[in-house]
């Protein structure tokens, strides 16, 4: 996101995947320290364990596929785009106040609730942050930093070219996300284009703005992933799982498992 700030925190050393009302986890995980904000750092009260982990095929029309997400039809998951957004039509506005989805713009997006996730409707900015890579690095993207606010079951930063994930805006008075049971590692469906693509929450970036996500998600969905010129204007949805948390955070398999047993749970309670 244009004029980013950067949080740095440690990884999840917790062996936690997500689900609501599945099976309780055993206490003791946390997230590491890390200069992050404290909010960041929550313990994982509520978080759930899945017991199997099993790679969910995307689906198409015609049936399982080894797409990437940017052929037509194509989807993480069983789990139709038109299904979750039928769920997430009208605002329950949880935050105190609404975001802006670029620094020149007027605030005009809230974060809204429902049972067991909160969502938002805003654009796409690309976060090519962390790890070096041929498409993230100094060269490619002038805000480039080479850190995420959560990083990788080994510490290193996640890479954005490789790991779909979501960045969320840092606590503040408008909206604290680890208050809402958001945490780095949770489970976030972004939906663009019909098109449904499972992503974790990987970077924190400034408190008053609200839209963006990785190389890697945009790439999935369609939407062109140059951190200077690409993006999406409108038309993405986020909506993340309360009290979830993929574990390894850099496992895409693990957050698409967690991410469609949270997304039929969703369907079914709200």
């Amino acid at each position: 996101m244009r004029m980013r700030t950067l949080a740095l925190a440690a990884a999840s050393g917790a062996a936690l995947l997500a689900a609501g009302s599945l099976t309780q986890a055993a206490p003791g995980g946390s997230l590491s320290p890390s200069a992050a904000p404290a909010t960041a750092r929550n313990a994982h009260s509520g978080a759930v364990h899945l017991e199997t982990v099993a790679h969910t095929a995307r689906l198409s029309d015609d049936g399982p596929s080894d797409g990437t997400g940017s052929g037509s039809g194509v989807r993480e998951g069983s789990v139709s785009a038109a299904d979750l957004l039928a769920k997430v039509s009208s605002c329950s506005q949880i935050s105190n106040g609404k975001y802006r989805t670029d620094e020149e713009t007027s605030a005009t997006v809230p974060v809204c609730g429902k049972n067991g996730a909160v969502f938002w409707k805003a654009d796409m900015d690309i976060d090519c942050d962390g790890q070096v890579t041929t498409a993230c690095n100094t060269d490619t993207d002038p805000w480039f930093q080479d850190d995420t606010a959560f990083h990788t079951s080994g510490d290193k930063p996640l890479s954005a070219e490789k790991l779909p994930y979501v960045v969320v805006p840092s606590s503040s008075g408008i909206w604290n996300y680890s208050s809402a049971g958001i945490k780095g590692g949770g489970v976030v469906a972004v939906i663009y284009g019909g098109k449904v693509e499972y992503a974790v929450v990987g970077d924190t970036g400034p408190d008053k703005i609200i839209g963006e996500a990785s190389y890697a998600t945009a790439k999935a969905l369609g939407i062109d992933p140059d951190p200077e010129t690409g993006g999406a204007e409108s038309g993405v949805t986020y909506i993340l799982f309360k009290n979830s948390e993929v574990s390894p955070i850099e496992s895409h398999d693990a957050a698409v498992t967690a991410g469609d047993a949270l997304a039929k749970e969703f369907l079914q309670n709200n």
